[in-house]
Formats: C-alpha cells, structure tokens, sequence
C-alpha cells in the first residue's frame, strides 16, 4: 500500500478497498467504451442492491486505464462515502443523515484545504501539446449522446472574478477533440455565475476538472453548498480533516492530491461549441444540442493505472439516483420537523422522480387535517418545492419507499374527490420534459398532494389489514433464513 493511500483520506482506491471488503464491488473485463460499458452499467443498477462496477482491460486501451460506476447505489456503499459508518436499510442510512447537513455547514468554516507540495496525481502528465483526451476510455453512454463524455461523476474546479472564492460543482463534459472539452453549466449555478463574470471582464476563464476521485467529490460538489462557501471545507467537515490538494501548475487553482485524472485549461471569451444533447435526472433529453463553452486544456495530470469516475444521468434508477434520494429524504424529513408537522416516521424521495418529482411521507395521524398538513408542507417546502409533482401521505403501517405499498394505500385509502388536492401555477423547470405541453411561458407546474391515509373521521370503522403482524413475519423470517 502507497503512502498516499494510506494517509489521504480522500483517496478513491482506499475507499475501493472497503468496497471490496464488503462484497460491493464487482471487477468487469473486456467491456467495450462505446455503449456496451453504459449500457451494462443500468442494467447493473436496476438490480436489488448492484454492486458498484469496475471496469478494466477496456476495448481498444490498456490494461489499468479503469472506469467506475454505480459507486453509489447502495446503502452500505452510500453511508462510508458520508463517513457514517455502515449502513444497510435505506431508512437507518435517512436516519444517519438527518441533520448532518446543517452540522457540516456550519463545522465547515474550521476547515480549510490544505496546500501539499506534490501528490499522487501528478505521476503522469501530458503537456507541451501532448494532451490526449482519448488516451483515457471516456464512454460514448448512450446513443442519442452528442459525443463521449469524460466528466459525469466528476468536480469542476473553478474561482470567483473579483474575490478568493473557489467554487468545486458537478457539471458535464463532452470531449470535442483531443484537447477541448464542452462544459455545460446549468445559469445561475456558482460556476455559470463565475463564468459570467469572466465573460463581461473580457478574460480567460481557468478550470479544473476532476475526472476521478472519492465519490465523496463528485456527491457534494452536486448538492447545494451556500453561495461563496467551497465545497473542499464541507468535504473536510464530513472527514473531520482537511482536504489535501495541490495546485494546477497552469490555473493555480486547486484540486484534491490523490486524483485519479484531473483535466487542466482555460475557457476563452466567445470560444463556444454545440454540446449534448445529454440525458438528465429524470430520465429524459430535455434540451437539444446547443451552444456551450469550451476549455482548451494545457494539460492532463493522473497517477499510474487511473480510474475514470463514471455516473451518468439516465431513467430511474440510474447512477446517482439512490444518492440523490438518501439524501433528499433526510432534508425533508428535517423540513417537516422543522415546520411543525408531529409524529413523522420516514420520509422517500423516490428514484422514480429524480427525488424530486414523487415523495412520500408516512405518519401517525394525530388530529384532524394532520395529512393534507404534511402533504401540503412536504409538496411547498424549501427543499421541496422545486419540480415537486405528486407529494404522497400514508399511515405509519406503509413504507414510503416501498412503490408497491404506497400505490395499495393510494388505491385503497383515498377518494379522489376529497383526497387529492392539485396546487395550480407552483414551482417547475424548464428541464421539466413536461415543460413542452405547458401553456405558460414561465415555468409553472401544478401539484398534487394526495391523502392516501386512512379516513382520520373513520379510523375506528375501517377495516383491518389481511396479512401477518410485523413481530410474526420477523419470526417467520428469522426461523425460515434459508426460505428467504
């Protein structure tokens, strides 16, 4: 074991390691890069608890140029990259992350990134007009894509104009050729705001791009880190160390030690391309192919054997999915609490919607309303609101990740008339693939909020459920280990 994998706690092959200790991790060889690793890679993920997925030996390159999917597509894998402990039920991995996001803000100050000397990525670098993108096996993921791409799990480095701010997010890149890359930023996210500032001065826009590292990376540098705070001091909060980075010789800009790849260059005034098109969370190709900046790369920095971090966006369940909805429920869990709603048992933001667009929560009624109250603050929320389409309610026997009990909940426990509320002109996106048959220029998007609890005024004549108490199939289930 290299020093480095041992001291760097952001070091993807240390992680690897307890992945593999854990049965999680599953070696692939001979996978083709054109579609056949994409396509192999959702078929993986749609399975009960996939493994994550290592490819080697890849068509076309060297042994040891590897790529990684599904890093983080199952509780026990999704709780040691939060340092969390491990965690194998989706609603204890909730539990464990409930509240940590406000404790890591707020630790997050106390830890800034730490320069280093030298690391592991700079083992290798192409520079002086070597730069070669295909030397790595950047995946062309799936048919209607507008070319390969070689950022989707990955940390786009990238400094404020006129202040110190170092801003670290999750945004696509298409490779153009062999030493430009498009890079798609979403307006008004941190990076497309620091782009926007470059442009108007007039100057060069320098960028870093980590093509491969601790998925811990690519998982914060695409959640919602306050405007002006660097993603490196929330990821050192959730270690509880700083994060050990070294600077680009080109940018000085910043970036882990222990990269796997990590992509160097500088984004021009008015040097565009078209981009994409490209899948997103929900599943669809929302936008066509357009016009993106491009970064002209001075150079490629990445160790012996590197690992390329695939996670691509596709139908649900896709790569990040399951991530994106731990982590989600465990914010609207917070929220309802933090409104006011009493006796909240489990919150799921389902992969179906992106954890956006279908989230259920389950509850011990306590009073009249106590439903459409949860339902209404769940559908409006902060951390709802956005792109919320059906916001479900259901009684503490059903549980709100299981689709299959929530759909006999609401098929058997509501009136339509009476249990379904629709909020008219609410909070949408123009990513919405719902967006093109909407009559309304900005983006709008009705709601539905949906009692599927019992009648509140009738809990005492309504019938009983047919099936065997919980304490009996625990029994059952423990006798019968072998049955089941």
């Amino acid at each position: 074991m290299s020093r480095s994998e041992k001291g760097n706690p952001l070091d993807l092959r240390a992680w690897l390691r307890g992945v593999r200790d854990l049965g999680e991790l599953k070696d692939v060889r001979g996978a083709d890069w054109n579609l056949e690793l994409g396509a192999i890679s959702e078929v993986n993920v749609r399975k009960d608890l996939p493994p994550a997925l290592l490819f080697d030996e890849i068509a076309g390159y060297p042994k040891g140029f590897r790529v990684l999917t599904c890093s983080t597509s199952s509780p026990a894998r999704l709780s040691s990259i939060l340092r969390l402990g491990i965690e194998e039920t989706h609603h204890g991995l909730v539990q464990k992350l409930r509240g940590k996001p406000k404790s890591w803000q707020s630790e997050a100050p106390k830890y800034d990134p730490v320069v280093a000397e030298t690391g592991p990525v700079f083992e290798n670098i192409q520079d002086s007009g070597k730069v070669d993108l295909f030397a790595f096996p950047s995946p062309f993921w799936h048919e209607k894509d507008g070319g390969r791409y070689i950022g989707t799990g990955c940390c786009v480095v990238t400094r404020d104009f006129d202040t110190d701010w170092v801003n670290v997010g999750t945004y696509r890149v298409m490779i153009h050729d062999k030493n430009h890359v498009g890079l798609d930023m979403v307006p008004g996210k941190h990076g497309a705001i620091q782009y926007d500032k470059y442009m108007k001065a007039g100057k060069p826009f320098p960028v870093v791009i980590v093509a491969g590292c601790d998925p811990l990376g690519y998982l914060i540098s695409g959640i919602e880190v306050p405007f002006g705070m660097c993603e490196y001091n929330y990821i050192g909060a959730i270690l509880k160390e700083p994060v050990s980075v070294v600077k680009g010789h080109s940018t000085g800009l910043l970036f882990p030690s222990a990269s796997e790849i990590v992509l160097e260059g500088w984004a021009q005034p008015g040097d565009e391309r078209i981009e994409g098109p490209f899948g997103e969370f929900h599943g669809y190709y929302p936008g066509k192919a357009h016009p993106a900046p491009v970064v002209t790369l001075d150079r490629i920095y990445y160790r012996n054997d590197p690992i390329l971090m695939g996670s691509p966006p596709a139908k649900p369940p896709n790569d990040y999915s399951y991530s994106k909805a731990v982590m989600r429920s465990a914010l609207l869990f917070d929220a309802l609490l933090a409104a006011g709603v009493p006796d909240v048992k489990a919150v799921w933001a389902h992969e179906i919607g992106g954890a956006r667009m279908f989230n259920v929560v389950s509850i011990r009624q306590r009073y009249a309303g106590h439903a459409k109250q949860a339902g209404h603050i769940l559908s409006q929320c902060g951390v709802g609101a956005y792109m919320s389409r059906y916001s479900v309610v259901v009684d503490e026997d059903i549980d709100p990740s299981n689709l299959q009990e929530v759909m006999w909940a609401v098929a058997t426990r509501t009136d339509p008339e009476v249990d379904i509320d629709i909020i008219k002109r609410g909070m949408g996106s123009k990513n919405d693939p719902m967006f093109v048959a909407y009559r309304y220029q900005a983006p709008f998007s009705s709601k539905a909020v949906i009692d599927a609890c019992r009648p509140y005024d009738h809990l005492d004549e309504f019938p009983d459920v047919a099936e065997a108490s919980k304490e009996l199939q625990e029994k059952v289930r423990a006798k019968w280990k072998d049955l089941f």
